[in-house]
């Protein structure tokens, strides 16, 4: 499963590309780059495969196969040597240190060759990468039994595409003093400011059977963000590529290695070059793919003539790739050899690129990452996994001095990178920086932070609805200037047709974050939606107001007062216990008629009253998360997510007037199904004992927006079907562009297909039918209802829209058997 994509850790960062984003040289480095093109000075074509190397070093590459080349290095060096077979040796003088482009015309040597004949038969490279494939059981270290190791991981971040313009604009020249630290990438030959860096030093343990891994941080230094929580994404557990994969994910995207069982179906494979590399003899192949706009990469490797091991390999996606917003993405690996048997990474680079358009801002990843004291099969390794989370952050982990960390770093910060903490650190001071901060946090969150207050959610301040009328609400929340502790929060709102003040208030209590322990109490008095999802618009949300296809008019008033005890006892498995006195009153349009057994009639009645104890039960098997310190949000999980709920209704229990029990079991998941993308379900189930009105059973979760909401049935009114045993299903496959990526005319637009279907099966006992008259258009299930629907994604790199059909009860009134719906979504 893909982790998807809390904000508060991230907003020092996300704050200052904010500053860039929305208003849209020197050198300071101790790295020299180059990079360029090389072509034939007679033909002016560009020459692929041509060898560029550091001279004195044994820093190379090669050029691809537009004859466009980068490489840096640290080592010094004052040239670079070019050469290709049947063309002359070129030396070229550079600048150390410093950025440069390079771009080369070579001439062909008059050396007459000896006569060449090619004999058919196989492509050598295609043997040397069947040898690749063949012995991946051995070489892939994800296939040891178990190892350990150090890893000392460095992030960047960086502001790119900043121009004169930029540097001049108003708002930006409060922040002239960070021009200095301006820089050239090698890699694109754009320009960049650093906002962030961070390192961290930490100890991997891993098993394969039963598989499990266990970092412990030991220190970690980060510019510019406050918060420890956000430490745990800073180590190595979250940043592997394997390239032994046969799909590698990138932000959910499987894309093919090139060292793939099925490599050969996706890539043309040539055979450059061999020669010692670290006195092991190695054979180098060049690879690029067969067609366009698919997941795949461009690139080269290195291989070794004996184990068939990767030494080294560089893979750039390929251009065209269906993939938003990352322009560019670069993953460079070397191995080395543990014990003169096995092989393991040694180092790792990723660059990435990340864009809306070549002409705005945007910003550059990077992350290298140096292994050391590897070993393999070791000792007693199964004590390192006693602890209840994948990660451990010792406690003096964030304390360690300067001093330390020059000791202990596995390559030496340049001086650029030394002063990035301290920039940081200066932009912070800049009084318009709080501003920023303030509206990233408002955008993001919803509410805006105003010393210990934070006044929101701004979406909800006004709306409408047929019941109230014009609704107009404020509300708002304490801060972590006011406490990290308790968040009392609350609200008041007015209707101008029915002239009555709603309001509700409560707080959350935490005892830890990590596991997270917390308490809470909240009391509501105000109009909700029965039968809504959970990831439907609120009603007094301003896009619920305006999206309708129906009139918002089954609105019901309840009073509900709710306590809650959260307890996680490990990563992914917490129980939540619930204690909710709610009570139901009715309104113009929804009327509450109870059954009068004495003389078999319906009566109005002026509320109907329950009291719940409720058991949750969440097991998403090594879960992670986005930490604040009140709220979290889900990384998601490599496991199916499952939630038990335990319901108890309790008579005359706070004039509780009601007796039942409830079970509901829910199930998701979505994982790949490489190549055709990503398949997605959801599966709810439930049952309910004893006798209660319907809104207390399953109201099964109509939609009646034009919006999408995946955990509703979008073609089902509210208030139409009830049930007190049922199971639906929901499956949808997003194929990812694998159809209209071959279509030429669809190619350009990166359209991705979508399909999905939804079902329910349920029924209801006859008692719990007559208990209450239902109302108009309301009823049990006697079939199974199902809708489908088939879509398009990534229109303009936000909006899906799918069509819709509804494939039963096509008798119901005031039901639709076609429909479009769409949704705003942020996808790679």
């Amino acid at each position: 499963m893909t982790r998807k994509k809390y904000l508060y850790d991230l907003l020092p960062v996300i704050s200052i590309i904010g500053l860039f984003l929305v208003f849209y040289t020197n050198s300071f480095s101790q790295t020299t780059k180059v990079r360029g093109r090389i072509i034939d000075s007679e033909t002016k074509e560009t020459i692929p495969f041509v060898n560029i190397t550091f001279k004195g070093t044994n820093i190379g590459t090669i050029t691809d196969f537009n004859g466009e080349y980068f490489l840096e290095s640290r080592q010094p060096s004052d040239s670079v040597v070019i050469s290709y077979v049947g063309y002359k040796q070129i030396r070229r003088k550079i600048i150390p240190d410093s950025y440069q482009v390079l771009n080369i015309e070579m001439e062909k040597d008059n050396i007459q060759l000896g006569e060449v004949v090619v004999l058919p038969g196989e492509n050598p490279a295609h043997i040397l990468l069947r040898k690749i494939i063949e012995n991946k059981k051995l070489n892939d270290p994800e296939r040891y039994d178990s190892y350990k190791y150090e890893a000392y991981n460095k992030l960047e971040f960086d502001i790119n595409n900043i121009s004169e313009e930029d540097k001049n604009s108003r708002i930006l020249k409060k922040f002239g003093f960070i021009f200095d630290y301006i820089d050239t990438s090698v890699i694109s030959g754009k320009t960049y400011l650093p906002i962030f860096i961070s390192e961290t030093l930490s100890d991997f343990y891993f098993i394969k059977n039963p598989k499990n891994q266990q970092e412990i941080i030991k220190a970690n230094k980060i510019s510019g963000v406050e918060n420890e929580s956000i430490t745990h994404f800073t180590g190595d557990i979250y940043q592997k590529v394997n390239v032994y994969d046969n799909f590698i994910q990138i932000f959910g995207k499987g894309f093919v290695s090139p060292v793939s069982a099925f490599g050969r179906a996706y890539y043309k494979y040539y055979l450059i070059d061999s020669t010692f590399f670290d006195n092991q003899w190695c054979y180098q192949i060049s690879f690029r793919p067969k067609r366009k706009q698919e997941p795949t990469f461009t690139g080269d490797f290195w291989v070794h003539d004996t184990t068939f091991a990767i030494k080294k390999i560089q893979v750039r996606i390929a251009e065209d790739a269906n993939i938003n917003f990352v322009n560019d993405m670069v993953v460079s690996h070397e191995y080395s050899r543990i014990d003169n048997k096995y092989w393991f990474l040694h180092k790792e680079e990723v660059f990435l690129d990340f864009n809306i358009s070549d002409k705005e801002a945007g910003f550059f990843g990077r992350k290298t990452t140096m292994y050391k004291d590897v070993v393999i099969n070791p000792r007693n390794i199964d004590d390192k996994f006693s602890g209840s989370y994948d990660i451990t952050v010792n406690d003096s982990a964030r304390e360690k001095s300067g001093e330390f960390w020059k000791n202990v770093r596995h390559e030496k910060l340049t001086q650029r990178e030394e002063d990035i903490y301290a920039m940081v650190d200066s932009i912070k001071a800049v009084p318009v920086y709080k501003t920023i901060y303030d509206f990233v946090i408002m955008f993001t969150t919803g509410y805006y932070v105003w010393g210990p207050v934070e006044l929101g959610t701004y979406y909800k301040t006004y709306s409408f609805n047929p019941v109230e009328g014009h609704r107009f609400r404020i509300g708002g929340r304490t801060s972590n200037d006011f406490s990290t502790k308790i968040m009392p929060e609350g609200y008041i709102a007015y209707g101008t047709k029915d002239e009555k003040i709603k309001y509700s208030a409560g707080f959350m209590y935490m005892f830890s974050t990590l596991p997270r322990r917390s308490m809470g109490f909240y009391y509501k008095h105000d109009y909700e939606q029965l039968g809504q999802s959970p990831n439907a618009f609120f009603h007094d949300n301003i896009l619920s107001s305006v999206l309708r296809r129906n009139p918002n008019n089954k609105l019901s008033m309840a009073q509900e007062y709710k306590m809650y005890y959260e307890k996680e006892w490990f990563q992914g498995f917490s129980n939540t216990l619930y204690l909710i006195h709610k009570e139901i009153r009715p309104t113009e349009y929804i009327q509450l008629e109870m059954l009068d057994e004495q003389d078999n009639t319906y009566k109005c009645v002026s509320h109907l009253a329950t009291s719940e104890i409720i058991l949750k039960t969440r097991f998403a098997y090594k879960e992670d998360y986005l930490l604040g310190k009140f709220e979290r949000v889900s990384l998601g999980s490599y496991y199916p997510i499952v939630n038990v709920f335990l319901t108890m209704g309790i008579k005359d229990l706070i004039g509780s007037e009601f007796e039942y029990y409830k079970l509901k079991l829910n199930v998701t998941d979505h994982f790949p199904l490489n190549p055709f993308g990503t398949f997605e379900f959801i599966i709810d189930a439930g049952k309910i004992w004893g006798r209660t009105p319907y809104p207390f059973l399953q109201l099964h979760e109509g939609n009646e927006t034009y919006a999408f909401d995946d955990y509703a049935f979008n073609m089902m009114n509210y208030y139409e079907f009830v049930s007190d045993r049922y199971i639906s299903v929901f499956a949808e496959q997003h194929f990812e562009g694998f159809f209209l990526n071959r279509i030429p005319l669809f190619r350009k637009l990166k359209w991705r297909e979508v399909i999905s279907g939804k079902g329910v099966i349920g029924s209801l006992d006859e008692e719990n039918a007559g208990i209450m008259k239902f109302p108009l258009g309301l009823s049990g299930l006697s079939k199974p209802y199902l809708e489908a629907s088939a879509g398009i994604e990534n229109i303009f790199k936000f909006i899906r829209i799918d069509a819709m059909w509804r494939l039963s009860y096509l008798d119901n009134p005031d039901i639709s058997e076609f429909g479009i719906r769409a949704q705003l979504q942020v996808d790679f």
